[in-house]
């Protein structure tokens, strides 16, 4: 079942539970190259795997959103007519402009959508644009790729 409404929080790190900062700290050595897999990554952290997983889409530096203007977002959509041109209107209707766009040929009704978002217009609504486009009646989930310039 998709959650409706999830809700955001900027929270200081030595509040969070000490999982959640592993796993951040895990992502970031993935990201620069640290270390090449997931299972290596946790390791030096000292982390589960199955805390890695927990964790992993839900936990973010503030940095990684606010410092940075372009975003990767991956969708998995229901297959119907129109679901890409309405994805593509919501963004747009939050003044982002579309920079790539990666549709995969759909299996069993559901397609994989990539999009790289230039969002320099507004860095602090991102939140709330993945909230809004979570919530797409044809949208079955929505996860942060990456964000870089």
């Amino acid at each position: 079942m998709k959650e409706k409404n999830e809700k955001f929080f900027l929270v200081r790190s030595d509040v969070l539970p000490e999982a959640m900062r592993k796993t951040i700290e895990a992502k970031e050595l993935l990201q620069y190259g640290k270390v090449r897999t997931i299972f290596d990554a946790v390791k030096q952290v000292d982390l589960s795997r199955s805390a890695y997983y927990k964790y992993k889409d839900t936990v973010f530096p503030f940095r990684a959103i606010v410092r940075e203007k372009i975003i990767t977002l991956f969708f998995h959509i229901e297959d119907r007519k129109g679901t890409l041109s309405k994805l593509l209107k919501a963004v747009a209707e939050k003044g982002y402009n579309v920079l790539t766009i990666h549709q995969t040929i759909p299996i069993q009704g559901k397609a994989n959508v990539t999009l790289s978002l230039d969002i320099s217009s507004d860095e602090q609504g991102v939140w709330d644009l993945m909230h809004t486009l979570k919530n797409l009646d044809f949208v079955d989930r929505v996860d942060l790729l990456s964000s870089g310039t």
